[in-house]
């Protein structure tokens, strides 16, 4: 299903420090998604402060917030070259960050799969990059919670936050007649005091602020400012301390762990919600036995891509109160009138006035607030522009490239549109990702002339007659075949297919009768000290031997690229890069291919591994992928041994070169260029020639055949071995 249009969004540039209001695309929607018209979302006075006051910093300021990220940035240059590290530093820094995870609105469409919803639904939205500010938003199933008709949509923004405070809320265990205290009376101060209170508690409510701890005083709540806080605790808990204490307060200060300790009675409970000094008085809590806890955002599922992307729920006997659960109990709270939260909203904004609530939220404003709102067109027409999606026109390709890009990730716009930019010839027409957002952002960057939320508005423009694939690996397949059945040249990045069919497929579609070009992003061969490699050795009368050895560094196993289904895994989404490296060398795809891992240990997904090549002229060749090395040591060396020559490429920073007794040395000191402008230069160069494919198709196919293969193989052994 097509979708046309532009929304408003509310977005933070991390590197310039701005909160802007910009007009992109509508998004398009994804399998188990839906698409909701926000009618109302809540601005959070913690997490996005700290992101805008975060972006607000110097470059030195930044580095000094997050150490552990320049270090990284440190490690890179001097692995990649201080140029190279320096775009990717800024690319980065570059990105348009979506704000807000907390909203309500109306669905207007369904991704595939998504169940329990339909069109037309009130719901309430949770998630960051998912719950944004904007007029439309892409909401997977577990974080969509249906609204009864009498809960109004300002108060179903609260859900998330609310979620929040009941999950720490839960953390403390609580009984019916318990005292609790709760420290930091902010917005999640008050929710987490009236959830409470629905439960049967008593509270004891702490703040700095007068006019917070005024607003918190309500039938079974004593509230009080920090300088009474222990004088009024004892008299509150009876003499014994409270029997469990909430920190909801948002301070670097160790003050809220000090005062929770000595508040709080013998063998009580202590629960971190807010961010706070975590450096625990062990005196205190020693001599008290205390249970301290740090509650993790809004329940068990949060950060789970299983259970937030892909919509799969735990068992509700094993797991009570899951984070999509916790959204619908405090929605009932809500309905159920036990819980009012239009009291706490200090401030509305419509959405194109965004940046205020900023200002106010960081203290730019001299203003006191406590629930900031951000309201939208209601009345806002759907955007669906067809029942059928649009077909592909197909295309004879004109000698100049007009180019589609699909994928607008950190890979496309650091490295990828960077190098294509700099190429004359090339008619940048569209661009398109999922969201619309990064779509947007790159357009604006690097002059498309638009940008679309879906993809098949690219393959419908008469005008482009080039496409580029830069998405991730499982749509690869699918978006190669669509654009070369619709006569388009097809640039994809690699790999080019998952499985042995999906490669069938690709070939297939390869017509004998199309001009239409395929390529798949093996840029290293492209890389100009690659091209003095083979240079050197092409002269050579005898089988040669070629080792490739990659320090690929550890990837945690709920990585996406370790799922067969969306990364391949790392053989067959990376190591096809050093593969094809040796089939450059040698000039044909290998012959034969064995492999054999290291056990996984439990920590690994057989991304440790050699791969042994033979190829049909005699030559040998090794792959030596890891994943157990250190991120500091360089990634790549090649090793190639042929007719009396030694050649020796070193993380293409450097070429060393002997024959006959002399030794000659490469360098590239600032930056790593691993042939992304090059292999782009010889696309553009075969288009608009009408030249032979830059990588011929039996080693572009026979790269990803022989992987398979090995992959196959390595199933066996795992089997065999037992893991």
């Amino acid at each position: 299903m097509g979708y046309t249009g532009s929304m408003k969004q509310v977005l933070q540039n991390v590197k310039t420090g701005q909160t802007l209001v910009a007009e992109i695309p509508i998004p398009t929607p994804k399998p188990g998604t839906a698409l909701v018209r926000t009618a109302a979302s809540l601005v959070s006075a913690g997490t996005e402060r700290m992101v805008v006051d975060f972006a607000q910093k110097s470059l030195l300021g930044k580095a000094r917030a997050r150490p552990d990220l320049a270090r990284q940035v440190l490690d890179k240059a001097r692995r990649e070259g201080l140029l190279t590290t320096l775009e990717a530093a800024l690319n980065r820094l570059d990105q348009p960050m979506p704000l807000g995870y907390s909203s309500a609105g109306t669905i207007t469409a369904l991704g595939q799969g998504l169940h329990g919803f339909q069109v037309g639904d009130r719901v309430a939205c949770a998630g960051g990059g998912y719950a944004v500010h904007a007029e439309y938003a892409l909401v997977p199933q577990n974080l969509l919670t249906r609204l009864p008709d009498n809960v109004d949509f300002e108060s179903a923004a609260f859900t998330t936050l609310g979620a929040i405070a009941l999950h720490g809320f839960r953390l403390a265990q609580p009984q019916v007649g318990e005292r609790l205290a709760v420290i930091g009376l902010g917005l999640l101060g008050q929710l987490t005091i009236r959830i409470a209170l629905a439960a049967g508690c008593r509270v004891l409510g702490i703040d700095l602020d007068p006019e917070r701890v005024r607003m918190a005083a309500q039938p079974g709540v004593v509230a009080v400012p920090r300088s009474e806080a222990l004088s009024h605790a004892l008299t509150f808990s009876r003499g014994r301390g409270v029997d469990a204490v909430l920190i909801c307060a948002d301070t670097p200060s160790n003050d809220p762990i000090e005062l929770a300790g000595e508040i709080a009675r013998d063998r009580a409970r202590v629960v971190a919600l807010g961010a706070v000094g975590l450096h625990i008085p062990r005196k205190t809590y020693f001599a008290k036995e205390l249970t301290f806890l740090v509650s993790r955002s809004y329940g068990p599922g949060r950060y789970d891509p299983a259970y937030e992307e892909q919509g799969r729920d735990y068992p509700i006997g094993y797991v009570r109160w899951t984070e999509g659960r916790n959204l619908e109990a405090f929605v009932d709270l809500l309905a159920e009138g036990r819980l009012e939260v239009q009291p706490l909203i200090t401030h509305r904004f419509p959405i194109a006035r965004a940046p205020e609530a900023y200002e106010l939220i960081t203290g730019q404003r001299k203003e006191p607030f406590l629930g900031v709102v951000l309201t939208y067109e209601s009345a806002k027409p759907d955007v669906r522009s067809a029942t059928q999606p649009t077909q592909p026109t197909p295309h004879t390709a004109p000698r100049t490239p007009a180019l589609g890009v699909i994928g607008a990730g950190n890979f496309a716009t650091a490295v990828m549109l960077p190098a294509i930019r700099k190429l004359p010839g090339i008619r940048l027409v569209g661009i398109a990702s999922a969201s619309g957002l990064r779509a947007q952002h790159a357009a604006d960057k690097f002059g498309f002339r638009y940008a679309a939320s879906d993809p098949a508005q690219l393959l419908a423009d008469p005008e482009i007659n080039t496409i580029a694939i830069l998405t991730r690996h499982d749509s690869h397949a699918r978006f190669v075949v669509e654009a070369l059945r619709a006569g388009r040249h097809v640039f994809c990045e690699k790999p080019l297919a998952l499985n042995p069919q999906q490669l069938a497929e690709i070939e297939d579609s390869l017509l004998p009768t199309s001009d239409s070009l395929l390529l798949a992003g093996f840029n290293r061969r492209f890389a100009p000290l690659a091209q003095k490699l083979h240079a050197f050795i092409a002269a050579r009368s005898e089988p040669l031997y070629a080792h490739y050895r990659v320090n690929a560094g550890y990837l945690p196993p709920d990585h996406w690229l370790h799922d067969p289904q969306q990364g391949g895994g790392r053989i067959i989404g990376e190591a096809c890069h050093f593969v094809d490296f040796l089939s450059f060398l040698v000039g044909a795809p290998p012959a034969t291919v064995s492999a054999r891992a290291l056990p996984d240990v439990g920590r690994y997904r057989q991304d440790n591994v050699q791969i042994t090549l033979t190829f049909p002229d005699g030559s040998l060749g090794t792959v030596t992928y890891l994943a157990n090395g250190d991120k500091a040591f360089p990634k790549e060396r090649v090793e190639v041994f042929a007719g009396g020559r030694v050649a020796v490429l070193d993380d293409f920073r450097s070429l060393e070169l002997v024959h006959n007794g002399r030794r000659t040395v490469h360098r590239s000191r600032l930056r790593q260029d691993k042939g992304h402008r090059g292999i782009w230069e010889a696309f553009v160069r075969a288009i608009t020639t009408h030249g032979e494919p830059p990588i011929p198709y039996e080693q572009l196919l026979g790269v990803m055949e022989v992987l398979f293969e090995a992959v196959e193989g390595l199933g066996r052994e795992g089997e065999e071995g037992g893991g």
